[in-house]
């Protein structure tokens, strides 16, 4: 059985360098067409259903504001 993840993404932490998004191997994140507070233009889960909890997200962000859970197996 896969993995089933939840991705949650500090908005305000993100500086929008999409390197998460480039490491996503399913295309869960996107950009956010909404800048945060400092201008940016963060990631966010787009497609979350897809989240397998690979943690790749996690392990790029050099803001370290990606968290991954394991939510199950589907």
């Amino acid at each position: 059985m896969a993995k089933k993840g939840k991705i949650v993404i500090d908005r305000e932490l993100c500086k929008g360098c999409l390197l998460c998004v480039r490491s996503c191997p399913v295309k869960v994140l996107e950009q956010d067409s909404r800048p945060n507070n400092s201008g940016s233009y963060p990631s966010y889960p787009a497609h979350p259903e897809k989240c397998i909890a690979c943690a790749n997200c996690f392990e790029v962000c050099p803001d370290v504001c990606i968290e991954v859970y394991e939510i199950g197996a589907y």
